[in-house]
């Protein structure tokens, strides 16, 4: 059991709404869902309810991760969008900042993961078991003062914790990951230093492009 602090709620960060959907920049920290327990209702959903209460969520981010969250406000919109994901139709990137220096500028990391059943909700790479994963990544600037790079990380599928697990397997873990990272790392940051950017999907409605971002804090 972690203990649950939630960031106070200071009103939605919104960075895109009309009448059929709603896209919002969730803090670090806050569950996108309930979880079990009262002490874990706060969350993403039941915030952005109180002020529209017909809102469903459509994806998720972990806890630990800030950025763009998408929800649906009628159940036509939900599915439509939650079509696109499934169809890997919707195109993500984040920002993180990582231990060390990838030796290429940018690559694909493609290694399958699957749950590390006793030690839920953590993931594994298993060749075996695991379910496709894949990751592009870029570095965008390196910071010789700490040996730390921060990366552009475009997921190409969605798993849990991918791109948290992925970093970690490259040997450059995600700054402040308290899952995956090293001792050292854990306390190279107050938070996980990875944050949900840019999105683009087609608007469920009218069919256009939509183009939504969000610079990060780090």
């Amino acid at each position: 059991m972690f203990s649950y602090q939630p960031p106070p709620h200071e009103g939605l960060d919104i960075l895109y709404e009309d009448k059929y959907l709603l896209v919002v920049n969730k803090p670090a920290g806050l569950l996108s869902v309930p979880g079990r327990g009262a002490d874990k209702q706060d969350c993403m959903i039941s915030r952005v309810q109180a002020t529209h209460p017909n809102a469903l969520i459509v994806h998720r981010l972990d806890m630990s991760t800030s950025g763009i969250l998408v929800l649906a406000l009628d159940k036509e919109t939900h599915r439509e969008l939650s079509k696109q994901f499934q169809e890997r139709k919707v195109s993500k990137q984040y920002i993180a900042i990582v231990k060390g220096q990838p030796k290429k500028n940018e690559g694909m990391i493609d290694k399958p993961m699957t749950c590390d059943w006793p030690n839920r909700p953590k993931q594994i790479i298993s060749e075996k078991q695991g379910k496709q994963a894949q990751t592009r990544y870029k570095i965008l600037e390196y910071f010789a003062q700490n040996n730390t790079s921060r990366l552009l990380l475009t997921p190409i599928t969605g798993r849990t914790h991918q791109l948290r697990l992925h970093c970690q397997f490259i040997g450059h873990p995600i700054l402040g990951d308290q899952l995956y990272a090293d001792s050292e790392t854990k306390i190279m940051a107050k938070r996980l230093l990875l944050h949900s950017t840019s999105i683009c999907f087609k608007h469920p409605n009218n069919h256009d492009n939509l183009n939504i971002s969000c610079p990060s804090t780090f």
